[in-house]
Order: C-alpha cells, then sequence, then structure tokens
C-alpha cells in the first residue's frame, strides 16, 4: 500500500484531465502513488501543461484507448464543454451533450471490451441535476429537476450507468460549484469583490452548494478506494449558503462591502438560457460521502474563502542596495523588489529534489491562463549553465523567456535567472532544507519591472499582485502534488522572519513606493 492507504500503481484512466478539477486531480494521484493515463484531444499540448508524470493518449485513438482501460483499475470521467460563459444556443447546446454525452458512451464502450469488469468508473455530473429547488434540501435521493442542465446531467448519468456489470461499481458525481483560485467562477467574482462589486445576484436567496477544489480532488480520490461507495454522491461542501451570504463572505475576505446587485434581468440578458445556472438555487448535501466518513478540509465557507484570497507566507518589498546578492548577474541587471515566499512541503527533500530537478514539472506549477509552454527540445538536464526557452502569456500577451540556471547545488539550492523576457531583472533563488520527513521550501526573486521610472508605477498597479497570484498558485499546487495539509490548520513551523515581519504590515506588499 502506499502512503494514506491508497493502492501501490493503481492504475487510472483520466478523462478531462487538463480542465480545472482535472488538472488538480491528476497532480494528486500521481503525488499519491497512482499511474494515470490521461485520455486528451491534444496530446503535446497535454503534455506541456501537465507534465512528464503522466501518460497519454489521443482522443482519435480508440485502439490505444481500449488498451489503456483493458489494463486499468478505475476511469475517472471528467471531460465536458465549460457550462458557462456562452448563450445556449441550439449549437452551443450539442456541442455541452456531445462533450458528456458522447464521450461516455465511447468510455463505456472501451470498457465492455474488456476481459473482466472495471472495478470502479467514476463519471462527474453536476447539481444542475436537481433543477431549481428553492429552499429544499436536496439528498442523492431525490429525483431530476427541469431545464436543459437538469436533462443534460440526466442523460449524462444514463450514459454512465449504461455500463453495466461491465463496471463493478459507478459514482455518479454531482459536483457542485467549485472554489479554486484559477478558473471556475471565483477568479471573476473575486476581481469583483476586490471592487465591492460582488453583491447579491438576483436577490441572493438562491442557494449555492459550493465545495473547495482541494474536497473535490479529496473526494473523488476517495471514491476511488471506498469499495462501497456507488451510485449518485453529491460532490458538495457540508454548508450551502444563499448567494447573499457567500457574497458577504467574499466582502469580509475583501475587506469590501457586498451590497451592490446584479439584476437578474441584467444577468439574463447576457448570458441568456444559461443564466439558469447562476439563478438556479440547489441546497445540496453531501449526505452519501458523510455517511461513508468523508471528512472535509474546508467545512465552513469563510476558511475555504480565507485559503484562496490570502497567501500567508509570501511577502514583498522595495530593495535597498545593501540587501542585494554580490553576484555578476544582479550587479548588470539591478533589481528594486524582492519576493520571498515559503513552503512546508510533507515529504523528504530527496523526493522534493527530484521533482525540482526535471525542468518539464514546472508546467504543473504554473497558472494555466499563462499557457507556459517549454520550447528547449527535451529532455533538459538541470545543471549550472544550463539554457531554457520557454513561451508564456502576460495579460494575453505571447512573450518568449529564455532563463539560464546560474548556480546548481542538488539538495540545497538552484538559480535561474532571466536572460531575455519581459522583466529588467529577475533572479530567483530556490532553496531547500530537510526538516525530518518533510522539506522547507524558500524562493526569493529579486526582480524589476522594465520601463525604469515607470516600473515602480506598474509594480504598483498590476506587477506585485499578479505575482503574488502567480506564486500563490504555486503553492497550492505544490499542496496538491505532495499532499500538504490544508493551509488553515495551524503549523509548527514558524514564518521567516522577513515574511513574518511583513505579517505585521498587513497589506505592504500592495503598497509601493
Amino acid at each position: 500500500m502506499k502512503r494514506g492507504g491508497h493502492p501501490s500503481g493503481m492504475h487510472v484512466v483520466l478523462s478531462g484531465a487538463t480542465g480545472l478539477v482535472g488538472r488538480a486531480l491528476s497532480s494528486h494521484l500521481v503525488g499519491q502513488g497512482y499511474r494515470v493515463t490521461a485520455w486528451v484531444r491534444d496530446v503535446e499540448r497535454a503534455r506541456s501543461e501537465l507534465g512528464p508524470e503522466l501518460e497519454y493518449m489521443a482522443t482519435t485513438d480508440r485502439d490505444a484507448l481500449e488498451t489503456a482501460i483493458a489494463s486499468a483499475d478505475a476511469v475517472v470521467h471528467l471531460a465536458g464543454a465549460p457550462i458557462v460563459g456562452k448563450r445556449w444556443s441550439n449549437a452551443r447546446k450539442r456541442e455541452l451533450t456531445d462533450s458528456r454525452v458522447e464521450t461516455s458512451r465511447i468510455l463505456v464502450d472501451a470498457i465492455r471490451h474488456r476481459a473482466t469488469p472495471l472495478a470502479v468508473l467514476i463519471s462527474a455530473s453536476a447539481v444542475g441535476y436537481y433543477g431549481d429547488r428553492g429552499a429544499e434540501l436536496l439528498t442523492e435521493t431525490d429525483g431530476p429537476g427541469t431545464g436543459f442542465a437538469a436533462e443534460l446531467c440526466e442523460q449524462w448519468e444514463a450514459a454512465a450507468l449504461s455500463v453495466g456489470p461491465a463496471a463493478r461499481r459507478v459514482v455518479l458525481a454531482r459536483i457542485g460549484i467549485v472554489l479554486a483560485r484559477n478558473g471556475g467562477a471565483f477568479g471573476p467574482l473575486s476581481r469583483l469583490a476586490r471592487f465591492g462589486l460582488a453583491g447579491p445576484i438576483a436577490g441572493g436567496t438562491q442557494w449555492i452548494p459550493w465545495i473547495h477544489l482541494d474536497d473535490v480532488v479529496r473526494a473523488l480520490t476517495f471514491a476511488l478506494v471506498a469499495p462501497e461507495l456507488s451510485g449518485p454522491v453529491n460532490v458538495v461542501g457540508p454548508s450551502p449558503v444563499p448567494q447573499r451570504a457567500f457574497a458577504r463572505a467574499l466582502g469580509r475576505a475583501f475587506r469590501r462591502p457586498a451590497v451592490l446587485p446584479a439584476p437578474r434581468l441584467a444577468i439574463r440578458a447576457m448570458l441568456g438560457e444559461a443564466a439558469s445556472v447562476l439563478l438556479a438555487s440547489q441546497r445540496a448535501v453531501p449526505v452519501v460521502l458523510e455517511k461513508h466518513g468523508f471528512q472535509f478540509s474546508f467545512p465552513q465557507l469563510d476558511a475555504a474563502i480565507d485559503d484562496l484570497v490570502h497567501v500567508h507566507d509570501l511577502a514583498i518589498r522595495r530593495l535597498a542596495k545593501s540587501d542585494l546578492p554580490a553576484t555578476p548577474y544582479l550587479a548588470a541587471h539591478p533589481a528594486r523588489y524582492v519576493l520571498v515566499a515559503r513552503t512546508i512541503i510533507e515529504r523528504p527533500l530527496a523526493e522534493v529534489m527530484a521533482f525540482f530537478s526535471n525542468a518539464e514539472n514546472l508546467s504543473r506549477l504554473t497558472p494555466p491562463e499563462l499557457e507556459f509552454a517549454i520550447q528547449t527540445p527535451r529532455p533538459i538536464a538541470m545543471a549550472a549553465g544550463t539554457v531554457i526557452d520557454y513561451q508564456i502569456r502576460l495579460s494575453r500577451i505571447p512573450l518568449r523567456w529564455r532563463t539560464v540556471i546560474e548556480q546548481w547545488e542538488p539538495g540545497v539550492m538552484f538559480v535561474d535567472a532571466q536572460h531575455r523576457g519581459p522583466y529588467a531583472c529577475w533572479w530567483h533563488e530556490h532553496r531547500f532544507r530537510s526538516d525530518g520527513a518533510r522539506t522547507i521550501m524558500e524562493d526569493r526573486v529579486y526582480y524589476a519591472p522594465p520601463l525604469g521610472i515607470l516600473g515602480w508605477i506598474a509594480n504598483r498597479l498590476f506587477v506585485a499582485g499578479q505575482l503574488r497570484g502567480i506564486f500563490a498558485y504555486r503553492g497550492h499546487a505544490i499542496r496538491m502534488r505532495f499532499g500538504l495539509a490544508p493551509a488553515h490548520a495551524p503549523s509548527s513551523a514558524q514564518p521567516s522572519a522577513e515574511i513574518a515581519g511583513s505579517a505585521r504590515n498587513a497589506g505592504r506588499a500592495n503598497k509601493y513606493p
């Protein structure tokens, strides 16, 4: 058995691996010792996004799918076009249906070709199954509602259940509103909340069946190995709230008012029928998960939002010249600011260094909206002097970045410096030290925005905030990959003096000269 009671080497075929939940789940499973084969539309793009720790096969290669499923212990089906963001025209409805129902049928067909029954098929669904039900308490025994979203979920679940005896267990994961730092509805809502604009939507009486991304991943992993878990499972937190209460919780997190409403008519005018996803009320609760002993990391909304909004072990400050390390690079490229981030990783130093020694794993730690893509031919041998070219997008602008490994001391530290890219200076020290069975990692980035005197204006307006977001995502991705304790849990380790000093000066990181 692997750590945490997971079967060693359990093979999982995963669809939707590049989506919000799939990206986090695949990282978590690999970190727990599972073998994961991702069924994706574009193999090279998926490998660029998810790194080398997964196996890949194209959706067009049915023979490869049957071969993978023949040796699989489980199939997790998360694929599906995003249901919000576009109006539901007839063509869009067909796309939403095909991306869920037709892909389910393809997977079911491959499972039926196995020589023996599959241990478990976990197929995503959604709380949209219940339709708009007001304040009615909804459990897994309740029937479907009405409307396109409910009908879509019914078809989706029926396609998965058609596997019949070819799978010993079928889990229908009715996923709620996922709260995640990058992706889903939380990102746009948090941006509005920063300006006090995330007030009640259409009166705010509709119930929100929210769940933190960490708990979605843990619930799906739990479903893989819980032998008695089958049928519909509400993958939602135990404390749904009215949307008005959700808006107030966001406002508290950002210390902003949450009173300006978003009228129902305005939302319907923008989204048409698709507005029902935001306006419907589903007071769904996780009866089946709790019955089987699942424990939530984030059972309360305020703790979940705090984990996503606040970054406690990260500080950015203006540099004095005396603070600069004495290196030829920094002498030629003066830095103006330093970012310090500290992460406690619940794995031994050797295991952590093995991960960071592979340059391709950097994609796992980079927010997907940056579209990080390594251009240097692989494999890349990490050593002093190694040159790595990659491409990113900043504010939707494609940029080429060349980094050089300036220092490489395995088990202690390494340094990458930008030699071509958007910054006037970028010197990133990665430091590691062993702390018994875990590792303390500290990132120290000395940087300067471009454009001279205009750089400090840019830093104040958006650069520092952007960096905080990137390193906050990085910290969460490390937690997902290595199994860190939830961020809200108490830690015996103390933050560095620099970070602690910044914490005493709340908000200092966003107040630059």
